[in-house]
C-alpha cells in the first residue's frame, strides 16, 4: 500500500516544510490506523478463532437461542469441542467448494477479463466518449462511470484518463474529466445498469448469510435482486455526477493553460479494425440475445420458470451462464474481427491471466467461508442477529431508521477495509438476519450495503488507485499533492450518499421491488 509520501511533491509544496492541515491530520490518522488493520486473510482467520472462542465459551455456558419462525431452541455449538472438530474436519471443504460467490465470479472473471484484454471495453469507452457533445461530457462521463463495475478494477484505471483526454480535446479542462470520472467510479461504484462479477460476489454473500433464518427458504435470492434500484440509481447519479463535474468541480480548477512544450489535444478516433470489431460485436451480441429473449418470452418457453412465470425463472437463476455467453462471445467475436486474437492460445491465455489475478481473492473467499459456516453451525449467528434486532428495537431505531445507520456504518468502515468483498463477508452474516428478523429482505441489506461501500470509497487513503490519480493529476499540475486532491474528490462524496439514499428510501416509502421478484420487505 503506498504511503502519503510515496509520489514526491515539488520542493515548493513539500510536506516537510509546510505545516500539516486539518485534512492532512485526518488523512493520516485514517491511513494510520487502515494500516494497522492486518491483511483481510489474515483479519479473516483471526476472526474465526475468535469466533471459535467465542461459541466454545457459550457452549460451556448452556447458551442456546430460539430459532425465529420456530419453536425449535439451537443450543450454541463450540468449535473447540469433539463436535465441532469433527465438524471441522468434515466440512472444511465443502464449505469452500459450495460458498456460493466463488463459482460466479470466477466465471465471468475469465470472460470479462476476455474482453478487456482483447480491448473490447476500453475501445466501447472510446467509441462512446468520443463524439459527445462539449455540454454533454460530464454527464456522459459520470453515466459511464457508474456502470463501471461490470469492467471491475479496469473502469478506475482506464476510465478517468480517457475522461481527461476527452476533456481536453474539447476545450474543457483535463483534470475536470479525470477527477470527476475516478470520483463517479468510486463513489457510485456499485450502482449501474449493467451486470458483472461484483453483483455475483454480493448475491453469493447475501444467500449465504440469509440462510441461517428458515424464512430465506421461502425467498429467491438471484443476481438481479437489487436490479431496478442500480438502474435506477445509475441514472439519478449520473445527473449528479455531472452537475458537480461542469458546476463545482471544473469552476474551481479555473481555466486550463496547457504547459510549455505540452502536447496538444489529440482526438479520439477508432482505427478501421476497431470499428469493424465493435460493429461485429455489436450485432453477434444482439442475436444472441435475441435468442436468450426468443427461449424466455413467449407462452411456453423453455426458459420460463414453473408454471409458465416470468419470476422466477431459469433465467434469472441461471444469469451468470447466461452472461458468461454474452461475454465470451463478446470478446472472441472482437478479439477476432480487431485481430487482437491471433490465436486460440492468444484467447486461452486472456482468460487464464484473468483467474490468475484473482489468486488473493479465491484464498480470502477459502478463510472467509469458513468464518460464514461456523456463524451458522455453531449458532452464534442466529444469536447475534436476534440480539442486534432486539438492540435495535429497544433504541427505536427500526425500519428505514435502521437501514440509514447500517448505511452510515458501512460507510465508515469502507474507509479502512476498501475490500467489498471482505467488508460484506464481515458485516452481512450480522445484518442481514437481523434485519429479517425486523421485517426487511435480504435485497434490502444488500441495496444499503451497496450505498456504504461505495460513497467513501473516493477519499480514503486506502484506495489504491487514489495514488495512481494524483501521479496522473501531477501530469496537469505537478504542484498537486493529496490533500489537493482529497478536496476535490470529497466535493461528490456527500450529495451521492444523500442523493442515493433519498433513492433508496423512495423503494423503500413506496414499497417498490428492488429487482425482479425482490421486495423490500419479507412478506
Amino acid at each position: 500500500m503506498s504511503s502519503l509520501t510515496d509520489l514526491p511533491a515539488p520542493d515548493s509544496t513539500s510536506p516537510e516544510k509546510r505545516r500539516p492541515t486539518g485534512i492532512d491530520r485526518v488523512l493520516a490518522l485514517i491511513e494510520r490506523a487502515g494500516n494497522a488493520l492486518p491483511n483481510p486473510i489474515v483479519l479473516f482467520a483471526a476472526l474465526f478463532l475468535l469466533l471459535g472462542l467465542v461459541s466454545t465459551g457459550l457452549a460451556l455456558g448452556g447458551v442456546s437461542v430460539t430459532v425465529p419462525g420456530t419453536h425449535d431452541t439451537k443450543p450454541i455449538t463450540g468449535l473447540f469441542s469433539g463436535e465441532g472438530l469433527r465438524w471441522l474436519v468434515e466440512n472444511l471443504i465443502p464449505n469452500f467448494a459450495g460458498f456460493p460467490p466463488i463459482g460466479a465470479v470466477l466465471v465471468l472473471i475469465m470472460v470479462i477479463g476476455l474482453a478487456d484484454r482483447t480491448g473490447l471495453l476500453e475501445t466501447v469507452l472510446r467509441a462512446t466518449l468520443a463524439r459527445v457533445p462539449r455540454a454533454v461530457l460530464p454527464y456522459a462521463v459520470a453515466l459511464i462511470a457508474s456502470q463501471a463495475h461490470m469492467m471491475s478494477d479496469v473502469g478506475a484505471i482506464v476510465l478517468p484518463p480517457l475522461a481527461a483526454l476527452v476533456f481536453k480535446s474539447a476545450g474543457r479542462h483535463p483534470v475536470a474529466g479525470l477527477i470527476g470520472g475516478f470520483a463517479c467510479v468510486t463513489a457510485g461504484y456499485a450502482a449501474g445498469f449493467t451486470i458483472g462479477s461484483l453483483d455475483a460476489l454480493y448475491v453469493g454473500i447475501t444467500q449465504q448469510a440469509a440462510s441461517v433464518l428458515p424464512a430465506a427458504q421461502d425467498l429467491h435470492i438471484h443476481l438481479l435482486i437489487n436490479y431496478y434500484f442500480t438502474a435506477a440509481s445509475s441514472i439519478v447519479l449520473a445527473l449528479l455526477g455531472g452537475f458537480l463535474i461542469s458546476r463545482v468541480l471544473e469552476p474551481r480548477l479555473g481555466p486550463y493553460e496547457a504547459a510549455a512544450g505540452e502536447a496538444a489535444a489529440e482526438r479520439i478516433v477508432l482505427t478501421p479494425a476497431q470499428r469493424r470489431g465493435l460493429l461485429a460485436t455489436a450485432l453477434v451480441v444482439l442475436v444472441y440475445v435475441g435468442g436468450v429473449l426468443a427461449l424466455w418470452l413467449p407462452e411456453g418457453a423453455p426458459l420460463r420458470g414453473e408454471g409458465g412465470a416470468f419470476v422466477p425463472s431459469p433465467v434469472l437463476t441461471g444469469v451468470v451462464p447466461v452472461l458468461f455467453g454474452a461475454f465470451l462471445l463478446a470478446g472472441l467475436t472482437y478479439g477476432i474481427t480487431a485481430r487482437t486474437l491471433t490465436s486460440t492460445e492468444d484467447a486461452v491465455t486472456a482468460v487464464t491471466d484473468s483467474v490468475k489475478s484473482m489468486s488473493g481473492y479465491i484464498v480470502m473467499m477459502f478463510v472467509a467461508a469458513q468464518v460464514i459456516a461456523l456463524f451458522t453451525w455453531s449458532g452464534v449467528g442466529i444469536l447475534l442477529a436476534v440480539k442486534a434486532a432486539a438492540l435495535f428495537g429497544s433504541l427505536g431505531v427500526t425500519g428505514f431508521w435502521a437501514i440509514l445507520a447500517f448505511v452510515l456504518l458501512t460507510s465508515c468502515l469502507n474507509l479502512f477495509i476498501v475490500s467489498g468483498s471482505a467488508l460484506w463477508s464481515l458485516v452481512g452474516p450480522v445484518f442481514i438476519p437481523a434485519f429479517m428478523l425486523m421485517g426487511m429482505s435480504p435485497a434490502l441489506s444488500q441495496a444499503a450495503f451497496r450505498i456504504g461501500d461505495s460513497a467513501t470509497g473516493a477519499i480514503t487513503p486506502m484506495n489504491p488507485y487514489l495514488f495512481l490519480i494524483l501521479a496522473m493529476v501531477r501530469e496537469y499540475e505537478p504542484e498537486a499533492r493529496l490533500g489537493t486532491l482529497i478536496s476535490r474528490l470529497a466535493i461528490f462524496v456527500v450529495p451521492f450518499l444523500a442523493v442515493w439514499l433519498v433513492i433508496l428510501g423512495i423503494f423503500h416509502g413506496f414499497d417498490l421491488p428492488l429487482g425482479p421478484g425482490a421486495h423490500i420487505g419479507l412478506g
